[in-house]
């Protein structure tokens, strides 16, 4: 005690300070000072006795004492925690001016909101990543279904302006039918996604208020309804404006290319698309930009353009390639169906290149639907890859027995740890400090042949080499060292340099220097800090510092079984030892990545992207039904066998399907490498390269060729009709 003499209290139990960084706070101090570590040692005593015996220190020394009133507010906050932080600093910043500087408020609330508002803005960056291709792809399909129908629709319109009808008046029967068309869809949507909310997420609400709620509602609502006017009025327009009575009663007839075909457009924002691709990679954007105590916050949403454009430049050029293909690629087209339709394979190519506009646009929707599909699943994947790998980097392993400080048990002690039921492998780690210069730096020792066993390390933990590499590189050099980026920049080191390190060893209780060799570059390590470490072998340090002391054991266990093991481990250790497994890190660690749990949008998502990769298979021939009606009505009345028939329909469905397939595949990798690399903000350690979920990927090509094969069936049926009958209603 500052100006007294010293006091003795009784222990009366042990209590842990896990918020110990708050309660010793420097409050007050400025939000980019260095932090100060809460102190070791803290004795807690009750209010009374704490008053007799700091008395005499506030006679003395009264700047020896300091006092805190923790105060819990009962406000309500704004669900945004953007806007809830800056209205915690401002009602600080308002007790601080109301009681004159007499007191300083350490802001907890504050802290938290300001990680937590960067985690809610990637979690807006990742539903707008992943879910708006989804919706753009949704409204590409309805509004592809509803222009099933405007070859009927220009034969009425047509019959109606015959009969009198004025062109106003058939622009309201049209907008009286995508009125209908719009209200039945966005009423079924919004009630089946509420549905869905229910059952993933446990609630059927769009927002965190009632006014956000109302606010997605009606956006969704308008949303559908526009679509649905789109597709529906916008022809009708067209076709009033431009086409006459006596075109819009023609069944058949021969499209023009595209337009943007002549100009290249596809190519224009593929260019544009790796350009700003490009632009992102070589600034070192950074997406979400949130200073610390400062209440802007900011996205960079002009990183959406890269995979965007990258989505619609493809989809074009899909277009185009599909196109070319049907239009000149007629006897290849002839050849690959003739195992399926004999005779009628030519007869099939030409209807194929006769229909190039339609089924191309069929293609195009088989390969987004599975771009989205695959993509999605593939990012959702690499990310639940990296927040498991994250939360392992943070804890070390499954379970991690960290022991005491001055600990002398050494790596012998991995015996009895192994002897837990539940344990598949331990590793010893050692856990040193060492001087770099002046600059003092964690120091772990392993065993690089061994350190695998019980934990995963991963190639982006390490720079100039993979992980097997340089482990190998450190394991073949006894004196070899890893040491970070930013010491290798500090100290201008150069592969192969002498590193001077000063340790202390346990025999002399004093610093001595021990040689090592620079050999590589590490940038995350299990158990190690974000900051400046080195990791070197632990037989070399233990015969350096006369001490084999372990700091911590890394444990690996069965997927599942951690809870149960650290349980275990815990009641065989006692107090001796803390015990720590993956579960309990995953809700403790801060970074971006695992605090945005994707679990729910991604069933969601994948099954969405089934549904939509189904509904485009079946547009392959759902679209045109009239005109393959016509076809199979003249084909067998020239004397075309059922079997032959039904070849017909599935050779077109099955090079369609194949075409768009493949299309989707290529597009899949590189929108997935683009957006895997575009938010690679959010990956901590970025992930050394992508996780396909190949059964789901197998899953969606099962679920495509199911599609195909129902609505081929579906459109075989045709061929059952009378052949003059049929002719006859299609006159």
């Amino acid at each position: 005690r500052p100006g007294a003499p010293r006091a003795q209290v009784t222990v009366a139990g042990v209590v842990e300070l896990p918020q110990a960084d708050s309660l010793f706070q420097r409050v007050g101090a400025p939000a980019q000072s260095q932090p100060v570590a809460p102190p070791d040692n803290v004795v807690l005593l009750p209010g009374p006795l704490f008053d007799r015996l700091t008395a005499p220190v506030a006679r003395a020394q009264p700047q020896a004492l300091t006092q805190q009133v923790h105060v819990a507010l009962d406000q309500v906050l704004p669900p945004d925690p953007a806007t809830a932080f800056s209205q915690s600093l401002a009602a600080a910043n308002n007790f601080e001016a109301a009681v004159s500087g007499a007191a300083k408020v350490g802001n907890n609330l504050g802290a938290a909101l300001d990680a937590a508002r960067e985690d809610a803005a990637y979690s807006l960056v990742l539903f707008l990543f992943l879910g708006l291709p989804g919706a753009i792809l949704a409204a590409v399909v309805t509004a592809t279904v509803t222009s099933a129908g405007s070859v009927r629709r220009r034969r009425e319109q047509s019959l109606l302006r015959t009969r009198g009808a004025t062109r106003g008046q058939v622009l309201r029967l049209a907008g009286v039918e995508a009125l209908l068309v719009g209200v039945t869809g966005s009423a079924l949507g919004i009630a089946l996604a509420a549905l869905v909310g229910r059952l993933v997420f446990g609630t059927a609400s769009f927002g965190a208020t009632s006014a956000a709620a109302l606010a997605w509602t009606g956006a969704a609502a308008a949303a559908g309804i526009g679509v649905a006017a789109l597709a529906v009025l916008g022809p009708v327009r067209r076709d009033l404006r431009e086409a006459t009575t006596v075109e819009g009663r023609a069944v058949v007839g021969r499209e023009p290319a595209p337009r943007w075909l002549r100009f290249g457009v596809d190519f224009v924002l593929l260019a544009l698309s790796l350009a700003i691709f490009w632009a992102a990679g070589r600034n070192q954007y950074a997406l979400v930009l949130a200073p610390e105590g400062v209440p802007k916050l900011s996205i960079s949403y002009w990183a959406f353009g890269g995979p965007a454009l990258l989505w619609l430049g493809a989809a074009l050029l899909t277009w185009r390639v599909s196109y070319l293909f049907l239009r000149h690629g007629r006897p290849l087209v002839a050849r690959l169906l003739r195992p399926v339709t004999g005779p009628l394979a030519g007869t099939v190519a030409a209807t194929m290149q006769r229909r190039r506009r339609l089924l191309s646009r069929a293609v195009v929707l088989i390969a987004l639907a599975f771009t989205f599909a695959v993509s999605t699943a593939t990012f959702n994947a690499t990310y639940a890859n990296q927040a498991e790998a994250d939360a392992q980097l943070s804890n070390g392993a499954d379970v991690t027995v960290t022991e005491p400080p001055g600990s002398a048990v050494g790596p012998a002690g991995a015996a009895r740890l192994a002897s837990v039921s539940g344990v598949r492998a331990v590793e010893p780690v050692q856990h040193r400090y060492a001087y770099v210069g002046a600059d003092l730096q964690d120091m772990f020792g392993i065993d690089p042949a061994t350190i695998g066993n019980a934990t995963t390390l991963q190639d982006a933990y390490f720079q100039g080499g993979s992980a097997s590499q340089l482990l190998d590189t450190l394991s073949s050099t006894p004196n070899g060292i890893l040491v970070s980026a930013e010491t290798v920049a500090d100290f201008q080191l150069v592969k192969g340099d002498q590193l001077n390190l000063r340790l202390r060893d346990s025999r002399t209780n004093s610093l001595i220097t021990v040689p090592f060799v620079y050999v590589g570059v590490v940038n995350e390590f299990p158990t190690a800090p974000k900051d400046s470490f080195l990791v070197a072998n632990a037989s070399y340090i233990a015969a350096q510092t006369g001490s084999d002391a372990v700091g911590s054991f890394l444990v690996d266990t069965a997927p599942g079984d951690e809870q149960a093991v650290a349980a275990r481990l815990s009641q065989a250790l006692g107090t001796s030892a803390t015990v720590t497994d993956i579960t309990q890190t995953r809700g403790l660690i801060g970074s971006s990545l695992t605090a945005v749990d994707l679990r729910g949008l991604s069933r969601v998502e994948l099954g969405f992207a089934v549904v939509l990769v189904l509904a485009a298979a079946g547009l392959v021939l759902g679209l045109g039904v009239a005109e393959r009606r016509r076809t199979f009505a003249i084909a067998s009345a020239l004397g075309a066998r059922r079997r032959q028939l039904v070849g017909l329909v599935l050779g077109e469905s099955a090079v369609v399907g194949l075409v768009g397939l493949l299309a989707g595949a290529a597009l899949a990798w590189a929108l997935s490498r683009m957006l895997v690399a575009v938010l690679s903000g959010v990956f901590d350690p970025p992930p050394a390269g992508l996780t396909v979920p190949w059964t789901y990927v197998v899953g969606v090509v099962a679920a495509s060729a199911v599609g195909l094969a129902f609505t081929g069936a579906l459109a075989a049926r045709s061929s059952r009709r009378p052949a003059v009958e049929e002719l006859r209603e299609l006159r």
